[in-house]
């Protein structure tokens, strides 16, 4: 597995949680075991690993479940983020990609744990298209949800939340 030095930062959605890492391996993949399902509560998790010793935790501390004697799960204890996979004995920590600031940079290279992948994921490329959130039509329920957004930026703060 190749180390690529780049800086990453990424988090939970209320912002309590931060990390940065100044390195990435080339692991970006999908996992489809019933143990990602739950753990990111959802048909697969998409993840990317990085160096445990390129990893600084820049705001709050995760929580941690221990799903199996040699795996930890992390996620914010405030808002319930999936965060990352731990192997608790290995040299890196998996990152949801979904919690990257820039998770369009790690597409997966991999589909692992298949046995879990519900049949229908296949599919899932030529399902109807349901249209942009941001759709005329909806104008008032997402300009109300705009309005009392509650989501960290996709970058780091100085504060958070910010001052009213």
């Amino acid at each position: 597995m190749d180390r690529y030095p780049m800086e990453v930062s990424g988090g939970c959605q209320c912002g309590a949680v931060r990390y940065h890492a100044t390195e990435m391996f080339d692991n970006s993949h999908i996992c489809h075991c019933r143990m990602c399902q739950k753990a990111v509560g959802n048909i697969f998790a998409a993840l990317v690993a990085a160096p445990r010793e390129a990893i600084t935790w820049t705001r709050g501390t995760p929580a941690r479940f221990r799903s199996s004697e040699h795996v930890d799960r992390g996620f914010c204890a405030q808002c319930g983020t999936p965060l990352f996979y731990d192997g608790t004995t290995g040299n890196r920590v998996n990152f949801t990609i979904g919690s990257l600031d820039h998770p369009e940079l790690f597409p997966p290279g991999a589909n692992t744990g298949q046995e879990g992948q519900v049949p229908w994921f296949t599919t899932l490329l030529s399902i109807e298209d349901g249209g942009p959130t941001e759709a005329p039509d909806l104008k008032d329920w997402w300009s109300a949800i705009k309005a009392s957004n509650n989501q960290h930026p996709d970058h780091d703060t100085d504060t958070w939340p910010p001052k009213q």
